[in-house]
């Protein structure tokens, strides 16, 4: 255990060499007088905290079980060696479980993990009762996210006239929010008796979840004459339109066929830049898809693949239960999980995913 952690200090120290160069560079006022740098070197040396801390921990450790056994070899009384032999043994736990917590942390890390994050539900099989569970899902995230302190923005909604949701797209600000929520893309089933069946019978219906990391810089252009932007009225349920000016954004990229809109705020500019920033994340997973294609075989063994087709999850109301099928946790607590509480199969999703990295590492 003390050459792995030696070898492991090695490999931190590098980390660390880096993590104080960063610190010089984001102090250099010709860095700052470029924000585009500036944040993108900020964000590096962030993603860095954590080893240098662990690196510094370990470190020390290491010293203090050096001093405790030369010490303990310059000792001749018998109580005072068994008092240093306890030390040691502790030390020795100590280092242990620091040398794990740093492979983790040493584990490629995803670069969108501190990033907001995108949602998109929509209704799937199912019809109406498939709305309405659009509207719970979204009401989930919603109070999970108030759990966390995270801020949620609804940037379109197409509402239905039973009060469900055709579809919704929205973002959810907060620093690691995409590392959370990331693993919710998928199909989401619900077993249950509709509001509107008059005989009881249980119905099962779907909507489908897309998690997207907001991007801010990308490594491709958006170019204006690949892009078709339409202005419309917005409307709400039913056809009901809410304002009288065509505020809301439909935005075409051409090459690639997406489409995205926006139509939440009153202000047509403010509309527009929504709608580009779910555009910008939108091509981002889109040619991260393609690069990452030659892979599929691989990715789709990995927890939170993004596969949108994966039946990832079931609400059984009847049985006040819930199910994650990548993991094969249930909760019995189904009213916790709908305000929020999916902490529960969101651990189990981000461990096992750690044991996966592990196992190739």
């Amino acid at each position: 255990m003390e050459e792995l952690a030696s070898e492991i200090l090695q490999k931190t120290a590098r980390t660390k060499e880096r993590f104080d160069e960063l610190t010089r560079l984001v102090s250099d006022p010709e860095i700052i007088a470029d924000n585009r740098q500036w944040k993108k070197l900020v964000k590096e040396r962030s993603g860095l905290e954590d080893i240098v801390a662990a690196h510094d921990r370990l470190e020390k450790l290491q010293n203090e079980l050096f001093s405790a056994q030369t010490e303990l070899e310059k000792e001749t009384d018998h109580d005072i060696k068994e008092m240093f032999h306890e030390e040691i043994s502790r030390l020795k736990t100590e280092i242990e479980k620091e040398v794990e917590e740093i492979k983790v942390l040493l584990l490629p890390k995803d670069a969108n993990d501190d990033s907001n994050v995108i949602i998109e539900i929509r209704q799937a099989a199912g019809g109406e009762e498939s709305g309405l569970f659009c509207s719970v899902l979204y009401r989930m995230y919603s109070m999970y996210a108030d759990k966390k302190h995270w801020k949620v923005e609804v940037m379109d909604i197409n509402e239905t006239e039973l009060g469900g949701i055709k579809e919704i797209t929205f973002m959810v600000k907060g620093k690691g929010a995409y590392s959370k929520l990331k693993y919710e893309s998928g199909v989401h089933r619900v077993q249950r008796v509709p509001e509107t069946e008059s005989q009881g019978r249980i119905h099962t219906s779907t909507s489908t979840v897309a998690v997207l990391p907001e991007i801010e810089d990308v490594e491709f252009e958006i170019e204006d004459k690949d892009l078709k932007i339409d202005t419309y009225r917005s409307s709400g349920a039913g056809g009901q339109h809410v304002n009288k000016t065509e505020s809301a954004i439909r935005i075409t990229h051409l090459p690639t066929g997406i489409v995205v809109a926006c139509q939440d705020e009153r202000s047509q500019m403010k509309n527009r830049e929504r709608a580009m920033s779910i555009l910008r994340s939108k091509l981002y997973d889109y040619y991260q898809g393609q690069i990452e294609s030659e892979y599929k075989a691989e990715r789709k063994s990995q927890v939170g693949s993004g596969d949108r087709s994966e039946r990832v999850r079931t609400y059984n109301y009847p049985q006040g239960r819930v199910t994650d099928h990548r993991v094969n946790v249930t909760s019995y607590n189904l009213e916790g999980v709908l305000n929020g509480d999916i902490d529960i199969f969101i651990d189990a999703l981000t461990l096992k995913d750690r044991a996966e990295k592990l196992a190739n590492a």
